[in-house]
């Protein structure tokens, strides 16, 4: 049987392959020509699943490689960002921890692409938590950035959440959408089934028809990956559906990974995407290079100056007795607010051999998103006018600028 050619088809011979022109053909097609794809093509060398030109991940900082505050902080007891940028470690009366960003060498995260991690570990156990107590590792978003989630219209997507997790508890864990701007949240539940072992998790959540995100540059949703929560928490039926947050249908059934100090959590390849996926058609994590990873990280925070004899910017005598420091910082999220360490003579400002240490540091009222000016009063001896460095002077000392959600 020969090749047949019609005028609405063109197929070889069954069971036979066929080649279209020689090396070197060109083929032009038509503008407006539209190919449709009816069943699995391939050989094509890119998919609609690792083909995303210009597009910018919704989550930040998911390969966790950049970790501007630090990448070690222990004794945690309180909510906060710690280690790896944009990931919120949450906790509450739950414990004492301590928060890594992680090296990776081996495991299948590690030959998946990711040689980093988020990591917690449990240095003071609570097995006995009370009722409003909670324990979450998550990233929060600003509404403008989730317009194309079209959420409250009738063409709402599907959202698809997945990560790496390697747990020391087993059983089952929740993962939680929260809308704040209606007080909507969905929790989904999914189970870490080997202790000590990577594994991959994809978790699908429902379209939400109800409720708009705000169009603007303050928090509209969060992911919350909760770690423990008491009863407060737990005592209803998992939300697995959009509806009005009710905090006892949040987190049922979550395990408590503060009931021991042998207990750790790592994270890592955190990604979160448009439409509904399953673990053999979700799109490729999208790494960034780390420049562009850090430029988004730093709209939201920026280390501008850490350890011992680091220059912070030009600084000049206001007064006798009052240091300002001028300087320029990228734009940020909103106005920022300084956030850094404070001792005894931990700043300093000098030149021309002379130096007059510094302790407490503020930010003006008129400073913007870019300008900033720093002062302080509790250096003496300056000349009115005269310019000199600004420095750290001490191994402890940070300098940043915060501008977090």
């Amino acid at each position: 049987m020969s090749s047949e050619i019609k005028a609405d088809k063109w197929s070889p011979a069954s069971g036979t392959s066929a080649t279209i022109g020689d090396s070197g053909d060109t083929y032009t097609i038509p503008s407006g020509v539209n190919f449709t794809n009816n069943g699995t093509a391939t050989g094509f060398g890119i998919t609609a699943a690792n083909f995303r030109p210009n597009a910018n991940p919704l989550i930040i900082n998911g390969d966790m490689a950049v970790a501007q505050r630090g990448t070690s902080t222990a004794s945690i007891t309180s909510s906060g960002y710690y280690t790896a940028d944009r990931i919120r470690f949450g906790v509450s009366s739950f414990g004492t921890w301590t928060s890594t960003q992680e090296s990776l060498t081996s495991g299948n995260a590690y030959t998946d692409g990711f040689s980093n991690a988020f990591k917690i570990d449990c240095t003071t156990a609570n097995a006995s938590p009370g009722a409003s107590v909670s324990i979450t590792i998550g990233q929060k978003f600003e509404g403008q950035d989730l317009q194309l989630l079209k959420k409250g219209t009738a063409n709402a997507e599907k959202i698809t959440v997945a990560f790496w997790i390697k747990a020391t508890k087993t059983g089952t864990f929740i993962a939680e959408l929260y809308d704040h701007d209606n007080t909507r949240s969905c929790s989904k539940a999914y189970t870490v089934s080997s202790s000590n072992t990577w594994e991959h998790k994809v978790i699908n959540f429902p379209a939400d028809t109800t409720g708009t995100l705000d169009d603007d540059n303050a928090n509209s949703l969060t992911l919350f990956l909760w770690q423990g929560a008491g009863s407060s928490f737990t005592s209803g039926t998992l939300n697995t559906s959009w509806a009005s947050a009710t905090n006892a249908n949040r987190a049922v059934g979550q395990v408590n990974n503060a009931d021991s100090t042998s207990n750790n959590v790592h994270i890592t390849g955190l990604q979160m995407e448009v439409g509904e996926y399953t673990s053999s058609t979700l799109p490729p994590f999208q790494h960034e290079s780390f420049g562009d990873n850090l430029a988004r990280c730093q709209r939201y925070f920026q280390m501008r100056a850490e350890g011992n004899q680091k220059i912070i910017s030009m600084a000049h005598w206001g007064s006798g007795t009052e240091v300002d420091f001028i300087m320029q910082i990228p734009f940020m999220r909103t106005r920022p607010s300084l956030e850094y360490t404070t001792g005894n003579e931990y700043y300093a400002i000098g030149g021309g051999g002379s130096t007059n240490t510094l302790d407490n540091l503020n930010m003006n009222s008129w400073s913007t998103e870019m300008n900033i000016n720093l002062w302080t009063t509790t250096g003496a001896g300056g000349t009115v006018g005269f310019a000199y460095y600004g420095y750290t002077n001490n191994a402890s000392a940070k300098l940043g600028f915060t501008a977090e959600l």
